[in-house]
């Protein structure tokens, strides 16, 4: 880290600062107001967070893979503006002589890797070149997203607003990794788009066209990145969309006028991802995904000798349907509960055990406070309960399945932690109303 990053890193928290204080002031809600100021320095803290972390403990793709090549092209460009065609070149036809570093050979033909290279030199010239600052961009572009994930929950649930926060805004693995030069940051920004955009364009029927483009952009951007996430988190919100309007609807035409728009938002965004990672959809689809599953698990164990963080599920995978179902409640637990304490070798992956522990507590407090029946009940009776449980498990199968390593679990598993916590705080909530209330109303 050079003398400029902490020269320039104060300068540019506060022009952030006040590009969101000017966003802040239009906010009627006092509460609203509260905790995008609290969330906007949570993020600026993660990031110093990071970058210290990425400076001085260890390196990762953060600094040896993105930012060392993201500013080897600004270089080119600087020297050779024609280079600047690289910037909106596919990955497939980088060539591969111009790195800078011979190790990073073959990652960035992968169009993901590629993207965030590319972005990394796009704020390069914005930012001089400074690691710090280009990780607060990336940070602020995923707080972006996250607040409007949290508007999502709160404008349906504001008596829940402080556990909202913790779940949402303040859950420090979540915030931690999604504050710097990452896949991560872009991932969770644009789930908190996307989930707000058809939130307000088809629930609130508010700004439709502009919201419309704007989740379509999202869901671009996560087709590109981590298409998985779309995958596992599509049907589920769907179909949360979908109930919402149907209680709120009256008339047959509207219904079905509903049920075309959904159909055609879905299929583009399926489409999206079609024609961006044709080879990904290939490896996730039904009669390949067992043969991904088992490839990926003998790639961890193949580095298993000499990476310290390696894991095993306790449960053998030989490529069948069955039995993929049969490590599925193991491999659900590693992502949602591990790395257990003890097994917290790094510091890492410490953080990340705290926090995982906390979990397994509230996991089994809100259990038993709510009782076996009442908690399936309300993942099966409120829209909401099951949208967020029901893709946390699935997107929790997918990661703890694949990923036989505690370094990369704890970043991969990111996305779904939110909306795990959030399924827990509403099945706890509608238990306390229903001891409270014969009939409470419930909100959707």
């Amino acid at each position: 880290m050079a003398l400029t990053d902490l020269i320039l890193f104060p300068f540019y928290v506060l022009l952030f600062y006040f590009i969101f204080l000017w966003r802040r002031k239009r906010i009627k809600d006092p509460v609203l107001r509260k905790y995008h100021k609290y969330g906007f320095w949570i993020k600026v803290l993660g990031t110093i967070a990071f970058t210290l972390f990425h400076v001085f403990v260890t390196l990762g793709d953060t600094t040896v893979l993105y930012y060392t090549e993201g500013i080897n092209i600004t270089k080119l460009i600087l020297k050779d503006p024609s280079y600047i065609k690289l910037i909106f070149s596919a990955a497939k036809d980088f060539d591969q002589d111009l790195l800078a570093d011979t190790f990073n050979k073959g990652y960035l033909l992968n169009e993901s890797n590629y993207l965030v290279t590319t972005l990394v030199t796009v704020f390069s010239f914005f930012s001089f070149g400074s690691y710090s600052v280009i990780n607060l961009i990336f940070s602020m572009i995923s707080f972006s997203g996250v607040w409007r994930l949290y508007k999502f929950f709160y404008q349906q649930y504001p008596a829940l607003h402080r556990q909202l926060a913790l779940a949402v805004l303040y859950l420090p693995t979540f915030v931690f990794w999604s504050s710097g030069i990452l896949k991560d940051p872009l991932c969770t920004g644009m789930l908190g788009w996307f989930t707000y955009s058809i939130y307000r364009a088809f629930i609130q029927r508010k700004g439709i066209t502009l919201n419309i483009v704007a989740a379509f952009f999202a869901a671009y951007i996560l087709a590109v990145v981590k298409p998985y996430i779309l995958l596992a988190y599509l049907p589920f919100f769907t179909m949360y969309v979908v109930l919402v309007n149907f209680k709120m609807m009256t008339k047959v035409l509207s219904k079905i006028a509903l049920l075309i728009s959904i159909f055609v938002i879905v299929t583009g965004c399926i489409f999206i991802l079609a024609a961006n990672m044709e080879a990904i959809l290939g490896n996730l689809a039904l009669d390949k995904l067992t043969e991904s599953v088992k490839s990926t698990q003998e790639k961890f164990e193949g580095i298993s000798s000499y990476a310290e963080s390696a894991f095993s599920l306790g449960v053998e995978f030989d490529g069948s349907t069955q039995s993929l179902v049969s490590i599925a409640p193991a491999a659900i637990a590693a992502t949602l509960f591990r790395p257990y304490i003890w097994e917290s070798k790094k510091l890492s992956t410490l953080l990340s055990s705290l926090e995982s522990l906390a979990f397994i507590l509230f996991t089994v407090y809100v259990f038993f406070r709510a009782g076996p029946f009442r908690f399936i009940a309300g993942i099966i009776k409120v829209p909401m309960i099951m949208f967020c449980f029901w893709f946390a498990i699935l997107f929790a199968l997918f990661i703890g399945a694949t990923t036989l390593n505690f370094g990369t679990l704890v970043r991969y598993k990111v996305p779904c932690l939110p909306f795990y916590l959030v399924s827990l705080i509403l099945i706890l909530d509608r238990c306390k109303k229903k001891q409270t209330s014969a009939e409470p109303a419930e909100a959707v």
